[in-house]
């Protein structure tokens, strides 16, 4: 076994604490990762805090890891070791499904193990990149450009995917006007992917105080959504509206902004269903829609693109020690506009 050290929750109500624990032993088709950083996604609160309601602990979350490659099994051929590689939201699918032959394992139909609170196929309880090393099996391992701030690659692996994977799918590009709703770790790389695609693209938020950030960050225009006549001058202009609030929010004045045929796609998780206008969908043919993370060769083509292109997320690297008043923070969406773990803190707790 393999002596990790990690930062875990021992039940829904108690903070974040010192935690050692056992990584399994190398499989032949197994990376060792030695963690340099980790992003924290609002989703490692949720699960922490068990407001999904199928926690498992003691957890130690993170599904945003960058690091070195320490090891590998005798099977591994993409990597070698002090390889940069980067871990995102899953570890393992049956890769027999359609959706796995597909290379959309995300969607597998057996499902899915995830980085961090599941049982993976050998019944070990799965432990995250809030920790000093990973072992994954090499299919849900990346290459990442050494090229890029590799804290800032940290959040492409669930944030930078969760974005780019259904701007792609609905081919978001040039000669398009394409909204984005909310700003925060989501919308801020949305607005960098639509942006660079080529796209028109208008920030929707509820706050003056963001627009010059958003202008920053590739918005072409910002709209207040909670100004009815500015809503109003939007209807039925937009091709495509990607949504990343995760708070419960009205989506009926965005419905109502897409043209005929276009598309709203929800990527944000509000654990409330919101409730729709059915009108706003019938009268002009819209479709809504949703998207979640990316399959594996999904995410190598988003990674290679940031590399070509220099997009990374905006970070606030913390140590290990302030990630329980982080939390705090990121549920006050007081983050610009994603904390990440600098893993050689771990040295000092």
């Amino acid at each position: 076994m393999t002596q990790s050290h990690g930062w875990a929750a021992k039940s829904a109500t108690t903070p974040l604490a010192s935690f050692k624990f056992n990584r399994r032993d190398l499989r032949d088709h197994d990376v060792a990762v030695d963690i340099q950083f980790c992003g924290v996604c609002h989703s490692d609160i949720h699960s922490v805090r068990n407001e999904w309601g199928n926690a498992v602990y003691p957890m130690v979350p993170g599904h945003e890891i960058v690091g070195r490659v320490s090891a590998v099994g005798s099977s591994v051929t993409r990597f070698k070791a002090g390889d940069l590689v980067g871990v995102g939201v899953i570890v393992d699918s049956c890769r027999a499904c359609p959706s796995c032959k597909a290379g959309e394992e995300q969607y597998c139909e057996v499902g899915v193990t995830l980085t961090y609170g599941a049982k993976d196929r050998y019944g070990d309880l799965t432990q995250g990149g809030y920790s000093n090393n990973i072992v994954v099996d090499d299919h849900f391992v990346h290459t990442v450009s050494p090229r890029l701030s590799a804290a800032g690659v940290a959040p492409l692996l669930c944030a930078g995917i969760t974005t780019y994977s259904p701007l792609r799918h609905w081919k978001v590009g040039p000669n398009k006007k394409v909204g984005v709703v909310g700003l925060g770790g989501l919308g801020h790389m949305a607005l960098k992917f639509a942006h660079a695609f080529g796209a028109h693209v208008v920030q929707f938020t509820t706050s003056e105080s963001k627009i010059e950030d958003a202008k920053r960050l590739g918005a072409d225009e910002v709209v207040i959504s909670k100004d009815a006549t500015a809503m109003k001058k939007q209807a039925s202009t937009f091709d495509f509206i990607l949504d990343t609030v995760s708070a419960p929010h009205d989506i009926n004045p965005y419905l109502e902004a897409l043209k005929r045929d276009a598309t709203y796609a929800q990527v944000g998780l509000p654990d409330k269903p919101p409730m729709i206008n059915v009108g706003n969908l019938v009268f002009k043919r819209r479709n809504f829609s949703g998207s979640i993370i990316g399959g594996m060769p999904e995410t190598q083509q988003m990674l290679d693109y940031c590399a070509e292109k220099n997009i990374v997320a905006d970070v606030e690297v913390i140590p290990i020690q302030q990630i329980n008043q982080a939390f705090e923070r990121v549920v006050k969406a007081d983050v610009k506009y994603r904390f990440v773990i600098d893993m050689a803190s771990l040295e000092r707790a």
